[in-house]
């Protein structure tokens, strides 16, 4: 009887591997497809033309917000760079792959690594943006991490070879993170936090000021302020205080679907969370233009008060299809709010506990905190050995991010002989993909100025 229980929980727990074998099976990737497989930046043979690019990503867009889109997009190559995931998705697809798949942030550039508040008021550092979320090839992820890092470096100045250190950093970073969770015991390696401590372990302490300074800004950054600086009160009502185009009124059908998509959504939330959300009311509801790749999305903030004075702020984000879906094997996405929340609790070791998705009018949305204690440090204002530093810890956090959907060992097995080989081999490649951006961004900003495509340029 006990061995027939026990044969019945390992059925159901999975099959216990020795360590070694685990590794074996990574080393076993890499005999088949090498670290230097993954040095050539290469191209798709179908690879479309930069206006036609654009124009396909803008289909479905609210037209009127186009040109700001584009307008930003033009602004740098990392702001092109940060736009065009689906361009650099259709390129990797190309590129050899390890045949080791996690569950990707799908746009893992420098700026979508952000600080934010835990629930129990720690400040921490993760991958803050999942709009393009899929399983797919690790490195699909790192290549794109360290194409963003040479390109915020050109952009603040730094050295080329600064931008080489830091991307070749970040590699090493990611496998140096590889090795430490692989030896910890599963609990500990899966709680682990990008909390300031991580930049010690990830050699990047150079960086602390940086980050002790984004975490003080952090820490002001909720609700309570952004009501009290973008709210006012009207007769008996609290209303957003419109600031056009990026913050916006609705007419009231709108602002009526949004509201009574809610209560689906507050079915998306675990039970104890339910019982809290339900304590506030709405007062108001507007529209906000977001992010550079998300510009044109339909975006709303819902205002709720609480206890009393307590103000809570919620974003209710348009989630369309990935970009990356078309170049990968899996089944389309039922409901694309629901991908990007299911990836986003299975990547961050801490997500927004009152993150949850819902529909309005047949579209999709995922709804969470618009501030919750978020900052970031800009990867462009940095210097060559903040920089470097920054690379470090933004490598290290993609490692524990990816090791929660794969084994770190096997993950490890792949990364770790002659791994210098593959530090070398992403920087190259990052420095590649970086001049084929600033090509790209060339040829939007030449049909902006024939005037074949719209821009609109924001005043600083």
């Amino acid at each position: 009887m006990g061995e027939r229980v026990r044969a019945e929980a390992a059925a159901a727990l999975g099959r216990w591997t020795e360590p070694e074998e685990v590794y074996a099976s990574g080393r076993a990737l890499r005999d088949a497809v090498g670290h230097q497989a993954h040095r050539k930046a290469l191209l798709a043979v179908d690879r479309p033309s930069i206006p036609d690019y654009v124009r396909a990503s803008n289909e479905g867009r609210l037209e009127e917000l186009v040109p700001l889109r584009i307008g930003r997009m033009i602004a740098s190559p990392f702001s092109f760079f940060r736009g065009s995931a689906g361009l650099m998705a259709g390129d990797l697809a190309v590129s050899p792959r390890s045949g080791v798949d996690v569950q990707l942030c799908g746009d893992a550039h420098a700026a979508n690594f952000g600080l934010y508040g835990t629930p129990e008021g720690q400040i921490v550092m993760d991958v803050n943006d999942f709009d393009e979320t899929l399983p797919g090839p690790w490195e699909w992820d790192l290549k794109r991490l360290a194409t963003s890092l040479v390109l915020a470096g050109r952009e603040g100045g730094v050295s080329e070879k600064g931008c080489r250190d830091a991307a070749e950093d970040a590699v090493r970073a990611y496998r140096g993170a590889l090795r430490h969770m692989a030896e910890l015991p599963f609990l500990e390696s899966w709680s682990a936090l990008g909390d300031e401590s991580v930049l010690s372990k990830a050699k990047a302490s150079d960086l602390t000021d940086e980050f002790s300074k984004a975490a003080q800004k952090a820490r002001k950054n909720t609700s309570a302020r952004v009501a009290a600086k973008w709210t006012r009160k009207e007769g008996e009502h609290w209303r957003f205080i419109a600031d056009p185009p990026v913050l916006t009124r609705i007419d009231q059908r709108t602002a009526d679907q949004v509201v009574a998509a809610l209560p689906s959504y507050v079915d998306t939330l675990r039970e104890s969370r339910r019982n809290l959300i339900m304590r506030y009311g709405v007062s108001d509801v507007a529209f906000r233009v977001v992010g550079t790749g998300s510009v044109g999305l339909r975006n709303y903030l819902v205002l709720l008060h609480g206890n009393g004075d307590e103000a809570l702020i919620l974003q209710v984000k348009e989630a369309r299809p990935s970009a990356l879906e078309p170049f990968l094997d899996v089944p389309p996405s039922k409901h694309q709010g629901k991908r990007i929340v299911h990836g986003a609790r299975l990547v961050q070791a801490e997500s927004d506990i009152l993150l949850g998705w819902t529909s309005i009018e047949g579209r999709d949305y995922i709804v969470r905190q618009f501030r919750n204690r978020k900052g970031e440090i800009d990867a462009t204002t940095l210097k060559r050995d903040d920089l470097d530093d920054y690379g470090r810890f933004a490598g290290a956090l993609l490692a524990r991010a990816h090791t929660r959907s794969v084994d770190p060992r096997l993950l490890a097995g792949y990364c770790d002989a002659d791994g210098e080989d593959l530090d070398e081999a992403f920087a190259k490649y990052a420095l590649d993909y970086a001049d084929q951006t600033e090509s790209d961004h060339a040829d939007l900003v030449a049909e902006v100025k024939a005037g074949r495509l719209p821009a609109l340029i924001e005043e600083d």
